[in-house]
Parts: structure tokens; sequence; C-alpha cells
């Protein structure tokens, strides 16, 4: 990254539903960052924009969901593609909508699906395509975050 120069920030959400699953979508193969991989929702934040009106912006137009809440920040990670560095903050999230049906980006997002805890496995063919864990990683601690919330809950 050049002196002076600042990440560019990205926001992303993983998206849970109400029987603790976390929401992937596949990228289309003629995506130039990582072609038909799994992906949580998220990109950009765009000019003026801060980050939760970011998350809001990128539900909205990747899926038709709302925000309706943030329920915890999960990770926060530099990455670089094509020279240009990244600082990736993303949160677990709750979201307003018809969740069976998202909206989703066709010439961008091909297919979807509610990964649980126990599902990981379908994510580890980002790992064969690119060799990263990292939507594996993240969905893993969106899992871990939600048992520590119901436990709390529970203890309530």
């Amino acid at each position: 990254m050049a002196a002076g120069a600042e990440a560019r920030p990205v926001v992303g959400a993983l998206i849970t539903d109400t029987h603790g699953r976390v929401f992937v979508q596949r990228r289309s193969e003629d995506r130039r960052l990582f072609p038909g991989c799994w992906d949580v929702v998220g990109g950009a934040v765009e000019e003026g924009e801060g980050r939760y009106e970011a998350l809001r912006r990128e539900i909205e137009e990747e899926t038709g969901w709302s925000l309706r809440r943030i329920l915890a920040e999960l990770a926060r990670e530099h990455w670089t593609h094509g020279g240009v560095e990244h600082v990736e903050t993303d949160y677990l999230v709750e979201v307003d909508g018809d969740l069976t049906a998202p909206r989703l980006e066709r010439d961008k997002h091909t297919d979807f699906a509610w990964v649980g805890a126990g599902e990981l496995a379908l994510l580890d063919e980002n790992t064969w395509r690119t060799g990263s864990t990292f939507i594996k990683d993240l969905v893993s601690a969106a899992h871990r975050q939600l048992a520590v919330m119901a436990e709390v809950r529970a203890a309530d």
C-alpha cells in the first residue's frame, strides 16, 4: 500500500435465521474475485457512507431483506486484491423479510444456502477452489457466537 493511502473499507453480513443457520450465496463463475465460491453478503463502503449504512445497503441490494439488528462484530481482517488493501469488518445480523426467497443479484450470485453448525463441510468447496478458509472461518465464528448467546439467554 502506498504511503499515506488508507485501506478500502468493506463490510460483510453473516445473516442468521430463527433456526440458528447462516446465509451464504454462491458467486457467479464470471466474477473476477473468487468465482463460483460461497460468500457472505457484503461489499465496499461507498464514499461518504459509514460501515452500518453500507451493511444496510448491501443486505438490501443482495437479498431484498432489511437489516433488523446487529448482534455482534465477528471479525476485522485486512486483505489485498489487485494491489489494493482492504479492511473488512464482518457482523452477525438479523434481518426482516421472506428468508425463504432472497432476491439474489443473478448476474453476481447464482445460488444460496442456509448453513447450520453441522453443515460447514459445504464451505470446503471454497478451500478446494482457492486455498482459502476465510468464509468457512467466518461462518464458524458466527455459529460460536450464536452458541454463546444461547447459553447467556438460558442462564438468565
